[in-house]
């Protein structure tokens, strides 16, 4: 006797089983979306000035107190480089959103966990190299500034780079304060001193050729670097 090809009532076949269960995971998963961004927006209105509807300085820092963070730690500076915050001092909910999402942090305690992992990410030279020119835009807080004052960069350059190249930075901060040249620091020449403590070999400076394309402050440093050590 020949099966019949049609298949009993009341038994689902796999497919659509299958349908089923991932129509339940994208809800589920939705669902916990949703409650993360609602848990990351109270969050950020908790820090966030009411007039404003940003998080501002005091808000800032009243979220690095709660974090037992130093304002001035290089990892704030990560943190804004992360939310892609374009305003020194400020976030607001969709800088903060996109940050504190990405890092799957919705209270400050998993925000405070998430820093050494931050850490390590904007280490690495892939991102570093954003983050150093983030850094100096970061920076820039009037409207068509494009350049900072020495005072600025060189507090800048300890905070950034300081922990790197300390020799570089350290001897590039004693030059920049004794030079009278200079008043400021433009994009060009803040990226070709990154490119110096990554190129040239220090403190000989064996392999530093000022014929090549050096922004002109570079070399006047390492002409002075260079009657310094003789």
């Amino acid at each position: 006797m020949r099966r019949s090809a049609t298949r009993k009532t009341g038994q689902p076949n796999s497919a659509s089983v299958n349908s089923s269960a991932v129509d339940l995971f994208r809800s589920a998963s939705s669902r916990a979306s949703s409650k993360e961004l609602e848990r990351i927006d109270s969050l950020f209105y908790s820090y966030a000035n009411g007039s404003s509807g940003l998080i501002d300085p005091e808000g800032i820092e009243s979220l690095c107190s709660d974090m037992e963070v130093n304002p001035t730690d290089v990892r704030i500076l990560m943190l804004a480089w992360k939310m892609q915050s374009e305003k020194q001092g400020y976030f607001t909910l969709e800088e903060w959103r996109t940050g504190l999402k990405s890092l799957r942090a919705d209270t400050v305690s998993k925000l405070k966990k998430a820093l050494p992992d931050l850490e390590k990410e904007v280490r690495r030279l892939s991102n570093f190299v954003d983050f150093y020119s983030y850094a100096f835009r970061y920076c820039l807080t009037e409207d068509k500034q494009k350049s900072i004052d020495i005072e600025s960069i060189c507090e800048l350059l300890d905070l950034v780079l300081g922990s790197e190249f300390h020799a570089q930075v350290h001897a590039f901060i004693e030059y920049l304060k004794i030079q009278s040249d200079y008043k400021v620091i433009n994009m060009d020449q803040w990226m070709g001193f990154f490119r110096f403590c990554n190129e040239i070999s220090f403190p000989d400076l064996s392999n530093y050729d000022s014929e090549l394309a050096w922004p002109l402050i570079l070399d006047n440093f390492v002409e002075w670097l260079q009657a310094k050590q003789s």
